[in-house]
């Protein structure tokens, strides 16, 4: 039996050489097969590493993948949690300005709440005067009385303007008048055409007439400018008068001198040269600013004159508006004098 296998064996290995067949002796066939159990286990028990392998590496890699995922949503939240640190950041200095900007609005509201409690206080203080000013006006020394007093005083008024007027009269002689408008300075009227006068009026008897303070030639009559002269010096002086009586600072305060009489104007300050040809009499003051015109002709020099009678002309005018009159015409100084005059010794003048 074994010489059979034997044979069979060989002639199958001979029969298998073309196709790589490994010829196994008999006595080695249990080692063959010991052996080949051998790598059967091995090779089961590498299968089963594998498979176990297969399955941890299956349970990594979707490990991996979770944490893949958990790091990706951890890393949004990260990025929202930076936006949200930013908003909050923004959000405390917006904070902080508005804390800051509410403190100053309560210093400053503080500030005028003092500011209001001491106005307050000085209001009760004013209201407390002025009650006390109301009892003393509604009392024997009040109102009453102050409204008898000014009225003595009116007529006190009234009665020296009327001593003034006495010394010097002034009157409207009839016939044609006399050029007594003051002519605009340096030369032309800014008021229109000349009023027409019914008569001329005279002071003390005397006319004035602004011909020679306007056309001072070689042939104007020097009788006709010093009664001119006269003229505004008795003007000056009733003006002066006129000023005291009624209590009332001229613009353009005077300089009696009669017929040299001299007017001052405080706006002009002119500095005095030797090149200027400025009149000896109308001096300029070093210590009070002022520049003094003359109510007369000073040589050739009739611009001066003229708006000197201007200025005396804005005392009168002054003086009506005070009595709450007005000027019968801009450029008019005797007219406006006597209506001056008039409107003072009339009876609605005490009631004022």
């Amino acid at each position: 039996m074994e010489r059979e296998a034997g044979k069979s064996l060989s002639v199958k290995s001979k029969k298998g050489d073309k196709e790589d067949v490994k010829t196994i002796e008999w006595e080695d066939l249990d080692h063959e097969l010991t052996r080949l159990w051998s790598l059967s286990s091995a090779l089961k028990e590498a299968q089963e590493r594998k498979q176990s392998m297969q399955q941890k590496l299956e349970c990594l890699i979707q490990v991996n993948a979770e944490s893949l995922s958990r790091t990706n949503e951890l890393e949004e939240m990260r990025q929202r949690l930076e936006a949200r640190k930013l908003l909050v950041a923004r959000t405390s200095i917006g904070f902080k300005a508005a804390e800051q900007d509410v403190k100053n609005k309560e210093e400053n509201l503080g500030i005028e709440v003092r500011s209001l409690l001491v106005g307050g206080t000085s209001l009760s203080v004013a209201k407390s005067k002025l009650q006390e000013a109301n009892s003393q006006l509604e009392g024997e020394g009040g109102y009453a009385r102050l409204k008898v007093v000014t009225s003595k005083l009116r007529k006190r008024q009234q009665y020296m303007i009327t001593q003034v007027s006495s010394i010097y009269p002034l009157k409207i002689e009839a016939g044609p008048s006399l050029d007594q408008e003051l002519e605009s300075f340096p030369g032309g009227s800014r008021f229109g055409s000349k009023p027409m006068s019914q008569g001329t009026v005279t002071i003390l008897g005397l006319p004035f007439s602004m011909a020679p303070f306007t056309k001072m030639s070689l042939f104007t009559e020097k009788k006709e400018a010093q009664r001119s002269a006269t003229a505004l010096g008795y003007v000056a002086h009733a003006v002066s008068l006129t000023a005291s009586y009624m209590t009332v600072p001229l613009r353009y305060p005077l300089r009696l001198g009669g017929s040299k009489s001299y007017i001052r104007d405080y706006a002009p300050y002119i500095e005095p040269s030797s090149s200027s040809d400025m009149s000896p009499m109308a001096t300029l003051s070093q210590n009070q600013r002022f520049v003094e015109f003359p109510l007369f002709l000073d040589g050739q020099d009739t611009t001066r004159a003229a708006y000197a009678v201007f200025l005396l002309n804005k005392d009168i005018e002054q003086m009506l508006n005070y009595v709450g009159a007005s000027g019968v015409g801009p450029r008019q100084v005797l007219s406006n004098l006597k209506e001056l005059i008039r409107t003072v010794q009339s009876p609605e003048f005490i009631d004022t």
